[in-house]
């Protein structure tokens, strides 16, 4: 029988050591860090004489991971500085939280603010977009019922 199951979400940075601080203030925990580069990369990615470093972070708990990375070579693209929710592609990490309020203090305590607002759907969540290192959305919803 074929299985599949959810591993990790990958995320290209340009500052690996300020991404891996913003999701540490959310309670992720660096697993590893090293650099790839070789055949296996350059095959897998379609980027010829490419070298990444890579940063896996996890809950203490365990479940699916964050990877973050940085490419060494060849320089990074940029992305919309800003990407709202309705631009093509990955649209936001999302994590279930408790205490959604005290989330938002602490991110916002180290210089990350709101997309938007706060606001709550159907009386069952609560729900806000935080605008992370790069440009990154992270979605955290606290369920109310």
């Amino acid at each position: 029988m074929n299985t599949i199951r959810f591993d990790h979400a990958g995320i290209t940075v340009r500052d690996l050591d300020t991404a891996a601080h913003f999701f540490s203030a959310l309670g992720l925990e660096i697993e590893g860090r090293t650099f790839v580069e070789g055949e296996f990369i350059d095959t897998v990615t379609g980027i010829p004489n490419s070298r990444s470093e890579i940063l896996m972070m996890r809950f203490p708990e365990g479940g699916a991971a964050i990877e973050l990375s940085s490419f060494v070579r060849p320089e990074p693209e940029p992305g919309s500085p800003a990407p709202m929710a309705n631009e093509i592609g990955i649209r936001s990490v999302a994590f279930e939280v408790s205490d959604l309020r005290s989330h938002i203090d602490r991110l916002a305590a180290i210089g990350y603010d709101l997309v938007g607002g706060v606001s709550e759907y159907e009386g069952a969540w609560r729900m806000a977009y935080v605008r992370g290192p790069e440009g990154i959305i992270v979605a955290l919803a606290e369920q109310l019922r």
